[in-house]
């Protein structure tokens, strides 16, 4: 499949906005399954570019997709990726019955994903220092 050049804002929001919920909803339910759905939605973006939450709600959008903020999408398969980690280690924490490893995963990304819908992308921020280390130590070479 070929790689998107990027992705429209509302979609990502829409993303951020299904981690949190569905989170939030696995603690209140007590029901750690709820965490496959944006677990698994994400890494079939990841891997196969094709995130069945964003295509979904890419019906929903109103104008072309060029007209909104664009997300850059390496950036975004970065995030995604952060989330995949968070989302599986917490499912894996909670199902094992460990629910101190399991919360401690999901709040990371609950929170992450609160954050970022209020304008400050965390993942976007490591991802700019992961890049400047990656400069600097080339540089210094």
């Amino acid at each position: 499949m070929q790689k998107p050049l990027f992705i429209p804002r509302p979609l990502v929001r829409v993303n951020q906005w299904t981690i949190l919920l569905f989170t939030v909803a696995t603690w209140i339910f007590q029901q750690p399954l709820l965490l496959l759905v944006p677990l698994i939605a994400n890494v079939l973006g990841l891997f196969f570019n094709f995130n069945p939450i964003m295509k979904f709600a890419r019906l929903f959008l109103n104008k072309e997709p060029s007209s909104y903020i664009p997300e850059d999408v390496t950036q975004q398969k970065f995030n995604s990726s952060i989330a995949i980690f968070c989302l599986l280690i917490g499912f894996i924490g909670f199902m094992y019955d460990l629910p101190i490893l399991g919360y401690t995963f999901t709040i990371m990304v609950a929170l992450a994903s609160f954050i970022a819908i209020l304008g400050f992308c965390i993942g976007c921020f490591l991802f700019f220092q992961l890049n400047q280390l990656k400069y600097r130590l080339k540089k210094a070479s």
